[in-house]
């Protein structure tokens, strides 16, 4: 398991008081949330295309992406109501399961001018052919020719890319075709293969039992409960990031140039310049903050399926699916807890000296790297905050039987005798000290924290109204609106959620800022849920 430091305390205790007025104005939904969405195989038919994407500060941006050409053979996970376009970014997550011979076949309906172009799928052996038949689109006898790194697709036909699906874990595919423009414009996606060896995973189970005693569904898409064919992989809750950036000024020449050719059968081909590189918007699995926080699938982002919205329960182990797809580095950090490392671009990372244990770096931030894919489990249980979040008192007057919940530690400190508790996974030690001396409720005595004079302070979206964690400690405590009445928390509501609000971010400045304008760019909260708040991915 990870050690609480006293990162986690000191995020946890800051993000009390955090002060993002702004973002209240800008939230669009505040009962969304992520998973790892997306099309199963092992056969997939898709289509290079053009379209508009949105950003938060109003602006559409021309943009080139991949999408499904016709009905793909199905959806994951199946708790989720799924939807392929003709065009999307980042492009549909193919998930497909170890051993199976996949195959994906590109049509290029590209803008004549776009020329050709391909799919590169790094640590797979490729074979690449023309597509048989062709469609009728395709205006030449010979549909491909061999580019500098694979087969290439020419305008209105199709090529075929098949590989085997070696080994599992996350990878990353996208243009082999003039990548400064075609995966600056949009061209990249996930490649997720399932592992098929069943491995032992007694603390998933556990935590299963729990979501089924709280009426949750299981999200995960693997079979076997683990990321890859090794026990130390298991997880119970899955979230794939693709980080990306766009510099507007490229896709403004690209769009006028196309424009400018009309519906010329032989144009020209695009004279884009992709140098001095300057972005201005940064994005998460296609969207910038607040929109990542959106629902999957949200109809307002017809070109922008997927989100970017964790939540957890204490002593869940989230499985991350990261992805570098930009040009950029991009410095993410977690907070709450560091991320062990279990695998880079589906090489899992194993002891030297004992091979059947794991050896991946723990990362204070998950620094993206372009064209790299990495697979981490962060974990949070609130060992270490040195209170009580659950409000307990075995005094208690309120007449609340979840006030006075017995916590029987295991051999690792933790309660997790019943997984039906409400406080299954409290931190034992911390039971039944209280916050501070003078606190309101019914927690009483001294503690290590005197929490802010809420006259002197302005709560942001995501406080949760105190500092305990779910709506009955917090209304118990506070009422119904938390600290600082009327609430402004509609990211977290204290009567509904009152989770403990974990910024993610990007800790180059001005990544998370949309067009210069903060907040914005590469940012998202991951919310540590109390049991009783059900995490419903489904929409």
């Amino acid at each position: 398991m990870i050690t609480m430091h006293t990162k986690m305390a000191a995020t946890v205790i800051r993000m009390f008081p955090i002060a993002m007025v702004a973002v209240a104005a800008l939230l669009l939904s505040a009962n969304a949330y992520g998973t790892a969405p997306g099309i199963t195989g092992p056969t997939f038919s898709l289509t290079a295309q053009d379209s508009y994407i949105t950003q938060p500060d109003g602006q559409s941006i021309y943009s080139w992406g991949y999408g499904c050409n016709g009905t793909p053979t199905g959806f994951a996970p199946s708790a989720i109501q799924g939807a392929c376009g003709t065009m999307q970014i980042p492009g549909p997550t193919l998930i497909v399961n170890e051993g199976d011979t996949v195959k994906v076949t590109l049509t290029n309906n590209l803008p004549v001018a776009a020329g050709s172009t391909s799919i590169l799928f790094p640590g797979f052996i490729v074979n690449a052919t023309p597509a048989v038949p062709q469609p009728a689109t395709c205006p030449v006898a010979i549909p491909s020719h061999q580019g500098l790194l694979t087969a290439e697709a020419i305008h209105g036909c199709a090529v075929t890319y098949t590989f085997t699906a070696t080994a599992p874990g996350t990878r990353a595919y996208y243009s082999g075709t003039q990548g400064d423009l075609q995966v600056e414009m949009g061209m990249y996606g996930a490649v997720i293969v399932l592992p098929k060896t069943t491995v032992s995973c007694p603390s998933s189970a556990l935590n299963l039992q729990a979501e089924g005693a709280w009426g949750e569904k299981d999200f995960r898409l693997s079979p076997t409960g683990a990321a890859y064919d090794h026990p130390s992989s298991c997880y119970d809750r899955e979230y794939l990031f693709q980080f990306s950036e766009i510099d507007p000024r490229i896709h403004k020449q690209a769009e006028n140039q196309i424009l400018a050719d009309g519906n010329c059968t032989t144009c020209p081909p695009l004279n884009v310049q992709t140098e001095p590189y300057h972005p201005n918007y940064f994005m998460v699995n296609g969207r910038s903050m607040p929109d990542d926080m959106d629902p999957n699938y949200a109809l307002e982002y017809p070109h922008q399926p997927y989100n970017g919205n964790p939540h957890m329960h204490p002593g869940e182990l989230v499985l991350l699916r990261i992805i570098g797809q930009g040009r950029w580095q991009h410095p993410f950090h977690e907070h709450g807890n560091h991320v062990r490392i279990l695998a880079r671009d589906g090489n899992l990372i194993l002891s030297q000296s004992d091979p059947t244990k794991l050896a991946g770096p723990l990362l204070f931030t998950t620094t993206t790297t372009p064209g790299l894919a990495m697979d981490g489990i962060f974990y949070w249980t609130g060992k270490g905050l040195n209170w009580d979040v659950y409000g307990h008192d075995k005094a208690s007057l309120s007449g609340d039987a979840n006030a006075t919940l017995p916590c029987i530690p295991d051999s690792n400190g933790y309660n997790t005798a019943d997984p039906t508790a409400l406080n299954y996974y409290e931190w034992c030690p911390d039971h039944l000290k209280p916050l501070e001396k003078a606190p309101f409720g019914d927690v009483g005595g001294g503690g290590p924290a005197t929490l802010p004079d809420p006259n002197y302070l302005t709560n942001g979206t995501w406080f949760g109204g105190s500092a305990y964690l779910g709506p009955d400690a917090t209304v118990r405590a506070t009422g119904p609106t938390g600290t600082t009445p009327p609430s402004g928390t509609i990211g977290n509501p204290p009567s509904s959620e009152a989770g403990f609000a974990f910024m993610w971010h990007s800790h180059n400045e001005r990544e998370i800022t949309t067009n210069n304008i903060f907040p914005g760019g590469m940012m998202m909260m991951m919310l540590v849920d109390s049991r009783e708040f059900k995490i419903d991915e489904s929409n």
